[in-house]
């Protein structure tokens, strides 16, 4: 049995994927890393063919903060460039890059149901 913390992020990508697909998004690559180093949880292209750096945050409870609260600048920056990294190794065309947040928290209830929740466009990089 692995460690629980890396199972609740694997089944929270796996379920913001299916999410993210489900409203016309394209996921183009999982957990990528660029050759520099950096890694990106999924790359998507969304509806207007915009490139997009997904960075998936999950939490059981909010005792040691949410989500949103875990990320800063420094993540967001190194997040954008291994972005830029992807898109310029990929053929598949884009009209431009971004960076966005997706929460993920367990619902009560049966297993793997999500509260899910996209912030767009997390900082400048």
């Amino acid at each position: 049995m692995g460690d629980p913390r890396q199972q609740l992020g694997m089944a929270a990508e796996e379920a913001v994927a299916s999410w993210l697909e489900g409203y016309g998004w394209r996921i183009m690559a999982r957990r990528y890393r660029s050759p520099t180093g950096g890694e990106v949880d999924l790359i998507a292209l969304d509806p207007g063919d915009v490139l997009v750096a997904i960075e998936v945050r999950a939490r059981r409870t909010e005792r040691t903060g949410t989500g949103s609260e875990s990320i800063d600048r420094n993540r967001t920056a190194r997040i954008g460039r291994t972005l830029a990294s992807f898109g310029c190794k990929t053929d598949a065309p884009h009209r431009g890059l971004r960076v966005d947040l997706v929460t993920v928290s367990p619902m009560p209830g049966p297993a793997d149901r999500w509260r899910v929740r996209r912030i767009p466009n997390i900082g400048a990089w």
